[in-house]
């Protein structure tokens, strides 16, 4: 048997166990212990500390249990990993009626993500092996195309197009969220630390104006100083991406 695969199906441990393939204890080592539990305090560790400090020993401490007696729920922490990511995922929202149309539709599974992400930030953080496989991963793959069934695109461009709209998602809120905790950091509002930010480039630019001309023109008319407090960044980028895939569907018509 591979390391961490099951020898019937193949899988990883972890996508048996969320896919309902693998049998589950019926009886833990310490009252109360179950396998949901220990997603629930992987989950709730990453959220407090971020993804690096899930480790079995740490859960097991926030248990009250030896790390050995996780190992009859998880057999490695990656596998934890896919079981918590399932889990933050949870299952699409119900497509409502306003979301008409692949565009609208597709905005729709765009904000839905950002949100799951923003709300799992140390999902960002957990490298993308594989694609989805999880039964909510799969679920999210299977709305975004259910979205796009009405746009004329063939199946390999539906794709294209959920990973490129799924991308802008995920670079965006990882940016936002970095871009957020610097700020915290350094203990100052975002409207703040973009005048800060602003006169830097003044200060850094003032001497050789003629070396950055539209960096000066963007001081002048203080763009630099106003904070994205709106989503209007996010929401500018999703409509010109959604901009070039009217392009394809048009073409493809």
């Amino acid at each position: 048997m591979t390391a961490g695969r099951s020898e019937g199906t193949g899988l990883s441990v972890g996508l048996e166990t969320a896919w309902g393939l693998r049998e589950r204890p019926s009886k833990g080592p310490k009252p109360g212990l179950s396998l949901e539990r220990i997603v629930e305090t992987g989950i709730r560790v990453a959220a407090a500390e971020g993804i690096d400090a899930v480790s079995m020993g740490r859960l097991a401490k926030e248990l009250g249990v030896s790390t050995m007696s996780l190992y009859r729920y998880v057999s490695a922490k990656d596998d934890l990993y896919v079981l918590m990511q399932d889990t933050a995922m949870g299952a699409p929202p119900r497509r409502p009626d306003s979301a008409g149309g692949w565009r609208a539709g597709l905005e729709w599974w765009a904000r839905g993500q950002r949100a799951v992400f923003q709300r799992n930030l140390w999902l960002l953080r957990i490298p993308i092996s594989s694609p989805p496989a999880s039964p909510h991963g799969l679920e999210w793959m299977e709305r975004g195309l259910e979205v796009l069934d009405g746009s004329g695109l063939d199946d390999g461009r539906k794709i294209s197009v959920m990973l490129l709209v799924g991308g802008y998602v995920r670079n965006e809120v990882s940016l936002m969220a970095d871009l957020e905790a610097a700020m915290r950091a350094r203990g100052a509002a975002p409207d703040e630390v973009m005048r800060r930010y602003a006169r830097t480039v003044d200060a850094l630019t003032a001497a050789d104006p003629g070396r950055f001309p539209g960096v000066r023109r963007l001081l002048g008319a203080g763009v630099l100083e106003v904070p994205d407090e709106d989503d209007t960044e996010f929401e500018f980028g999703l409509a010109r991406v959604l901009d070039g895939v009217a392009v394809l569907v048009e073409g493809r018509g």
